[in-house]
């Protein structure tokens, strides 16, 4: 919610109050900086109706009233006390580079024309899989309480056909400007400015300023949020 601009948790809040005729505040899986961009999210919220997993029309209803750029795909009755946020066990997160000119993708991914070496970058992303402690990466001051991430998955795609770089990272959770952070550091290394094994070190330091720059926030999508024992919705 922000006062001074529309945003997807205003804008579900209002549709969902304008239908069911009570209010309703929504608690999400999490949240991403301006720019990004969310493939699938979860979020809850309680609500006095019982008929959400009955009412065929429900989902039709909403997205008729919501803005272009937000989409409901499925809306259903959980337990009480369901925790969109607090309940995920896994975050999946893509990064996009445009490694050739797209107008079509301007504000869809970081479109980034110097030559990578992915080999090294791939080298150097499966060292963050040595590690839990991810501060060297956080967004200074943060909020959160512990910087340990369970790190799943981290690995770069060549789709040189299409003229794209797609980085793939998977966490139990992540910190602020987390994934971000550990982009802009990838492509330092694959620009040769430190080798693959330098990422040990900018770890162990747990200094925001021993890594890279952030990547642009155009790059970044949310795919994917799990749960236990929850098949995703996509």
């Amino acid at each position: 919610m922000q006062n001074n601009a529309p945003t997807v948790q205003g804008e579900l809040e209002r549709v969902l109050w304008t239908l069911f005729r009570e209010p309703v505040r929504l608690t999400g899986a999490g949240r991403t900086d301006a720019g990004v961009h969310a493939l699938h999210f979860i979020a809850h919220f309680d609500t006095l109706r019982a008929d959400l997993d009955t009412d065929p029309t429900l989902v039709a209803k909403l997205n008729s009233m919501l803005p272009r750029e937000i989409v409901i795909f499925r809306i259903y009755a959980v337990e009480p006390g369901t925790h969109a946020r607090f309940y995920a066990i896994s975050r999946t997160y893509h990064y996009r580079i445009a490694t050739k000119k797209n107008p079509f993708t301007n504000d869809l991914a970081f479109h980034f024309y110097r030559q990578l070496d992915v080999e090294k970058m791939n080298e150097a992303a499966a060292i963050l899989l040595e590690y839990d402690d991810f501060t060297s990466f956080a967004k200074l001051h943060g909020e959160a309480k512990t910087n340990i991430c369970n790190l799943m998955e981290a690995k770069w795609y060549d789709d040189e056909k299409n003229g794209e770089l797609r980085f793939e990272i998977k966490a139990n959770r992540f910190l602020r400007n987390m994934v971000r952070a550990i982009v802009g550091t990838l492509i330092d290394v694959g620009l040769g400015k430190y080798p693959p094994h330098e990422i040990n070190r900018i770890i162990l330091e747990r200094d925001r300023s021993a890594a890279g720059a952030s990547a642009p926030p155009q790059g970044l999508y949310l795919v994917r949020v799990e749960y236990p024992n929850c098949q995703s919705i996509l």
